[in-house]
């Protein structure tokens, strides 16, 4: 595989200031209908780094930091409650919107991973004249049925003990069992792990994503949850991206996203775990850019 810095040759990265929000954005810049990479929780937008260009052959694409994450701003956390729009979840569509509105974009498509995936969730239900199509990545944010599918808790615990170690004592060795937490499987680069580390050094990001993992498993994280009813209600264009490792949610509920999405497709990829767009790039991409030409078409 290249290197990380290969394979960004011909991005370009960008701090895009709003009124609002800092925003770390890798991009390929065209006139094609803008797609959206949103990071899971901890991560950063080099997640994408081995897809940028490959997809810019069917969309714009644009690889973000989260708020709280890399390099973006760090805005204090909302304490509004689950049942309004403005709880500390939404802060990161909130994040996209804003983003969105400064590039004078009014619709894109929104690839989510994990965390991003509840993002994507997030834009296809409350904001549709926003989002073009959206690629549901290995997601996290959703409550299905427990009778269709099942959950691995232990697998939560573990991702919660890996990640506060880390942040608390951003060894290589410890940032590499959380990244190995992703890919079980193989697929972490030295690379990778002194990117994270530099990342999670950050004074401002190590104190913002200890409170991001306290509030992701506090008691009350599944009150922000979509429901299955709020799933059902997504009309655009939709790809359930899968794989069959993943840590938390196995293919069962891929199954169940593409019953309850009417205009859903789904493709499952094998030898996987939680990165798929980095441990199968080639795959993750021709799907994807094919998924895109065909909504266009």
């Amino acid at each position: 595989m290249n290197s990380i810095h290969l394979d960004l040759l011909g991005t370009e990265t960008n701090f895009y200031h709003t009124d609002k929000y800092t925003t770390r954005a890798i991009e390929v810049k065209n006139d094609k209908v803008p797609l959206f990479l949103l990071h899971g929780g901890g991560g950063h937008a080099e997640t994408y780094s081995r897809n940028l260009t490959s997809l810019a052959k069917s969309a714009r694409p644009i690889a973000i930091d989260f708020i709280w994450h890399g390099m973006s701003s760090a805005p204090p956390f909302s304490d509004d409650p689950p049942t309004s729009s403005s709880h500390w979840v939404a802060q990161f569509t909130d994040q996209l919107l804003n983003l969105m509105d400064h590039l004078g974009v009014e619709r894109a498509s929104v690839e989510g991973e994990s965390l991003g995936g509840w993002i994507a969730y997030d834009m296809a239900i409350n904001h549709p004249d926003r989002t073009h199509s959206v690629i549901l990545n290995t997601t996290w944010g959703m409550a299905l049925d427990p009778t269709k599918v099942h959950e691995g808790e232990s697998d939560l615990a573990a991702l919660r003990e890996t990640s506060v170690n880390a942040l608390l004592n951003p060894t290589k060795e410890l940032l590499k069992k959380r990244l190995d937490w992703l890919m079980p499987l193989g697929g972490v680069t030295d690379e990778l792990v002194d990117l994270r580390q530099a990342l999670w050094q950050i004074p401002r990001t190590q104190k913002a994503l200890l409170e991001y993992y306290d509030r992701l498993f506090a008691p009350n994280i599944s009150d922000f949850y979509f429901t299955e009813q709020e799933i059902r209600e997504i009309k655009c264009p939709t790809l359930v991206m899968w794989t069959d490792k993943n840590p938390v949610h196995g293919v069962d509920a891929a199954e169940r996203l593409t019953e309850l999405i009417s205009d859903s497709k789904m493709h499952v990829m094998k030898d996987c775990a939680h990165w798929p767009q980095w441990e199968r790039p080639d795959e993750h991409d021709s799907v994807i850019c094919d998924f895109l030409d065909r909504i266009d078409t």
